[in-house]
């Protein structure tokens, strides 16, 4: 669409007034709360004044519009900037909100949170994340696109904008998002660098010189210079080319000034991360030509300008509203498809197809059921999409017959069958060796509702995705991973690659379900409720085959849901013994626990894939099933033993692997270290006449 510009009706004069409004609100709320980065917002103001009033397409008054185009400031500790913006063009953003910026309870906290303030995309600050938060917002439109808009009806069509800066471009997960979506050919994808050359502690050059041109030119990428950040007309002129560009992701390098004013700070890193302090302030406002005294000033005449964009933007709902409706009359299917996903519901019988995997003591590995149960469920949700870190074959995440992400002149082999051929509807992201910018990519993905994206890889390399998992989990995105290779149990790659410490590292992250399933059933119920969880789910999954519990003899699988569930009790009496485990070692504990029965020692099996799901449930619920006044509690993981004492008590013992692991065959190494069904009735044994 038309870029909403109102240039023919501003003058110079209410440019630069609105403009210093942006400014200086921001100024003063660093200021009042005596916290934050001002630099930022003096330096970006008039490219944040252009974009918001001439080109970016966003109704206030519903910030979650299917159709916006998304904002996204990787730049996050310039939060100022966005949350005057906000304020001015009519979020629901009070001024006593921004009065209370970085206060206990406000809704301005010092970097940007989804879900928290009206109008904020994506959580940023964070340096590198918002620009991979941004490609994959921008995949995401075109995956919609290309799935719904007919002919003369589009019905995504939206750009992602992402103001970047200098400590942006030196992260790694810039590199490799950036490259991805070069790649891609991501024509709705537009940062902008606020190209300032300062950062916290020092002048860019003392650590970053890169030629920024050529590098993104080598990722495939539409790059245009604006000389002079101040200069409207030129950075009005440079979106509109690059909204021109289709074929390419584009980059305005935008050449500011730090502190933009400031007679004493400007240029300087002390205007980054620190408040100009009252007297530079009156300064800044006098240099600019704006009242000195004044305090959260917003004169009249911007305040009308800005909020013009209250009844733009419900006009572009209504239009978009219109041909929507039109759209149902001739494609009632996708119209329910689509209204289904924006509305994040899922289809009634999603799950029909999961498989249910016979009794087989021989067994399967859990990736390998996990892949069946993935395409048992992608025909069914319009929003699964995802893909590995070049590891489809290994982590059987590929979705056969669904598409593969792209376009249609991509070129290659690939190992294994996905089918489907190259468009931006195929379901199959091959991310490459990228985990970092799969992981940020992800949370992008996850923006519109409804989407559920999946990223895999090998457990050990869930360190790479680390950061960006810690911002799914604190902006509750909808993201599912698929942890694969998930112990010591995989054998001749060694300890390179044999995960010992991630379990723990993983279950430390606040707001992440991590579920360790024992068995291709328990896979299946893990599956349920990753999808329906609407919150980050990690899933840990065996390379090795183990086997498919009977459930005539062991309880239903379905017990994962609570976290923890009895999977076979002691006949007739209160356990003396509780055998407890996870993942493949659950099979460990079944052999250990018939041998025990046949020493006639009564003992409880207990099946726990999910420490988070198990904490939520009722008190009386975990009395249950961990009874306080048994004592007696083993519990076996092929992990680091660090958090087991919370359910083993005092008294308890835990088999695990508190040091890094070996290169051999996996059967080898887990009986070297003590994963055998013999040492669990061992020990057990031994805890027994500990505990009598």
């Amino acid at each position: 669409m038309e870029p909403q510009t109102q240039e023919a009706e501003v003058s110079t004069e209410l440019d630069q007034l609105c403009i210093n409004t942006i400014r200086f609100l921001s100024v003063d709320a660093v200021q009042k709360a005596n916290s934050g980065h001002p630099g930022l917002p003096l330096d970006s103001a008039p490219l944040a004044y252009v974009l918001w009033t001439r080109y970016l397409k966003y109704n206030p008054r519903n910030p979650d519009w299917f159709d916006r185009d998304r904002f996204v400031l990787s730049a996050g500790h310039g939060s100022m900037l966005l949350y005057s913006m906000l304020h001015l063009t009519g979020y629901d953003l009070s001024l006593d909100q921004i009065k209370q910026f970085r206060q206990f309870g406000s809704i301005t906290p010092g970097h940007p949170e989804r879900e928290l303030t009206p109008g904020v995309e994506t959580t940023t600050g964070p340096l590198g994340q918002g620009f991979g938060n941004a490609v994959g917002m921008a995949m995401a439109e075109a995956y919609l696109a290309a799935r719904y808009n007919r002919p003369a009806m589009e019905i995504a069509n939206h750009f992602t904008y992402c103001l970047v800066s200098d400590g942006d471009l030196m992260e790694g997960v810039s590199s490799e998002a950036a490259s991805l979506a070069g790649h891609l050919k991501l024509g709705k994808l537009i940062c902008i660098y606020d190209c300032n050359h300062v950062t916290l502690s020092a002048s860019t050059n003392v650590a970053f010189t890169d030629d920024h041109r050529r590098r993104f030119e080598s990722y495939n990428w539409h790059v245009q210079i604006v000389e002079d950040g101040n200069d409207i007309d030129a950075i009005s002129a440079s979106l509109r080319i690059a909204r021109e560009e289709t074929s390419r992701p584009s980059m305005i390098i935008m050449r500011t000034h730090l502190g933009y004013g400031s007679p004493n700070k400007q240029d300087t890193f002390e205007a980054h991360g620190s408040p100009l302090g009252e007297d530079e302030v009156k300064l800044t406002k006098d240099n600019l030509g704006w009242p000195a005294d004044s305090s959260f000033y917003i004169p009249d005449e911007a305040r009308e300008f800005f909020m013009r964009a209250v009844e733009r933007g419900r006009k572009l709902e209504d239009d978009w509203n219109s041909g929507f409706r039109a759209y149902e009359k001739q494609y009632q299917k996708e119209a329910n498809e689509l209204r289904q996903l924006i509305d994040g519901d899922l289809p009634d019988g999603w799950d029909s197809k999961i498989p249910v995997f016979p009794a087989d003591q021989k067994g399967i590995a859990t990736r390998v059921a996990s892949g069946k149960i993935m395409n048992a469920i992608s025909p069914s949700l319009a929003g699964f999409i995802g893909g590995s870190a070049d590891l489809n074959p290994s982590t059987h995440t590929a979705l056969k017959d669904a598409g593969n992400f792209g376009n249609s002149d991509v070129r290659g082999d690939l190992q294994g069958s996905v089918g489907g051929g190259w468009s931006y509807a195929g379901k199959n992201i091959f991310f490459g060796v990228r985990e970092h910018a799969m992981a940020s990519i992800l949370n992008g993905l996850s923006v519109p509702h409804g989407m559920i994206p999946f990223g895999a890889t090998f457990l050990t390399f869930s360190d790479y995705m680390r950061p960006s998992i810690r911002l799914a989990c604190l902006m509750k995105a909808h993201v599912v991973y698929v942890f694969t290779h998930d112990s010591i149990g995989l054998g001749e790659d060694g300890p390179t690659h044999q995960p010992v410490e991630h379990l723990a590292a993983l279950r430390a992250i606040p707001g992440l379900t991590v579920i360790r399933p024992c068995d291709a059933n328990e896979t299946s119920e893990a599956w349920r409720v990753a999808v329906t969880a609407r919150n980050p789910v990690a899933l840990i999954l065996t390379r090795q085959n183990v086997p498919v519990l009977d459930r005539n003899e062991f309880t239903s699988a379905d017990g994962l849901r609570k976290g923890a569930y009895i999977l076979k009790d002691a006949p007739g009496s209160k356990p003396q013994l509780i055998l407890v485990a996870t993942g493949s070692e659950v099979s460990l504990i079944v052999e250990a626990g018939r041998r025990l029965s046949d020493q006639n020692i009564a003992v409880r099996l207990v099946s726990m894939p999910s420490w988070e799901l198990f904490d939520q449930q009722p008190q009386d619920y975990k009395n249950s099933v961990f009874p306080p006044d048994v004592h007696g509690r083993l519990a076996v993981e092929a992990g680091v033993t660090q958090g087991w004492q919370k359910y083993v008590g005092e008294k308890g013992d835990i088999i695990g692997i508190d040091h890094f692991g070996a290169s051999a065959p996996g059967p080898v190494v887990m009986k070297e270290f003590g994963f055998t069904a013999e040492n669990v009735f061992e020990r057990a044994i031994g805890l027994v006449k500990r505990i009598t």
